[in-house]
């Protein structure tokens, strides 16, 4: 299958409620937040402790994905927050709903 067909995930980790924010991308979400809980995925995750997973979207084709995050990489912080309050209001983590 090609890498584009291949679909991915969109997703922000938090330190805690309105904290520290990261949006990441990856074809593999349980792994990639794996990675961040353990100090292996990115060095600013590791740097300012980011492990709760507040928000993620699941999208079809990974390089749509790609151009997601890129958008809301350039996001006011406040629009990221109602982003994630759409469907997180109290920021908990999400990961167990993975996993």
């Amino acid at each position: 299958m090609e890498r584009a067909r291949q679909g991915g995930w969109v997703y922000i980790m938090a330190d805690r409620y309105r904290g520290t924010m990261y949006v990441g991308v990856t074809a593999h979400l349980a792994a990639r937040i794996y990675q961040h809980r353990s100090g292996d995925g990115s060095d600013f995750c590791a740097r300012y402790g980011l492990s709760r997973l507040v928000w993620a979207e699941r999208g079809n084709d990974i390089a749509d994905c790609i151009a997601h995050e890129k958008r809301l990489k350039r996001w006011h912080r406040q629009w990221k927050f109602d982003l994630i309050e759409r469907g997180n209001p109290d920021w908990q983590d999400m990961f167990a709903l993975l996993v």
